[in-house]
């Protein structure tokens, strides 16, 4: 009877030793725990560089892109001389807002210089200046644009060798109030010539 008490005592702690797991016994619960879940628990996430914070040279720094922009820069500065249909006096030239341009009688045609440069004459009569190359606009002919230049250093635009002018009487586009005044100042035409003759 003692034999069988003493073997259900030695099962019974087995029982109790097996169900209470590792705990019961003392041993660490780390130190038992499989490899796969410590290198889980311990190992630091990996660090990845996300693609959004890389930096990487902008276009603009490109020679293609520097290129570019220097194109597409525009040139400031260019005076357009056109024609337009005056109602009085047949095709005229314009500068590039409408404006009538005059020729001056006592310029030298393909003259280097210009006779309106004291102030009686510059207070009525402006000298039409370019930055550029002028630009024939639509019914001028490009080979008769040219330009001098002026005592203050100034670039004055010329059509057929006749330096040209604007009028500070002319207040509207299309308005050729300067035709014809003192005998001196006369419209231009697109050919070249100066209206009337």
């Amino acid at each position: 009877m003692k034999n069988t008490t003493f073997m259900a005592a030695v099962i019974t702690g087995a029982l109790l030793i097996t169900a209470c797991g590792p705990a019961a016994t003392g041993v660490s619960a780390s130190s038992t725990l499989p490899a796969e879940t410590k290198s889980v628990v311990t190992e630091s996430p990996v660090a990845t560089e996300p693609a959004a914070t890389e930096v990487s040279p902008t276009v603009a720094n490109t020679p293609e892109a520097t290129a570019t922009s220097e194109v597409s820069v525009p040139v400031t500065g260019e005076t357009t001389v056109k024609a337009t249909l005056s109602d009085t006096y047949g095709p005229i030239l314009v500068n590039g807002d409408g404006f009538a341009l005059y020729a001056y009688n006592k310029d030298t045609q393909n003259g280097d210089t210009s006779a309106c440069t004291n102030e009686e004459c510059t207070s009525e009569w402006t000298a039409l200046t370019t930055e550029g190359a002028p630009v024939a606009g639509a019914g001028a002919i490009l080979k008769l644009l040219g330009t001098i230049t002026r005592q203050d250093g100034t670039t004055q635009v010329t059509y057929n060798g006749w330096p040209l002018y604007l009028y500070n009487g002319d207040k509207a586009a299309g308005s050729t109030n300067g035709r014809g005044l003192e005998g001196e100042w006369f419209l231009v035409a697109p050919s070249g010539s100066v209206i009337p003759e």
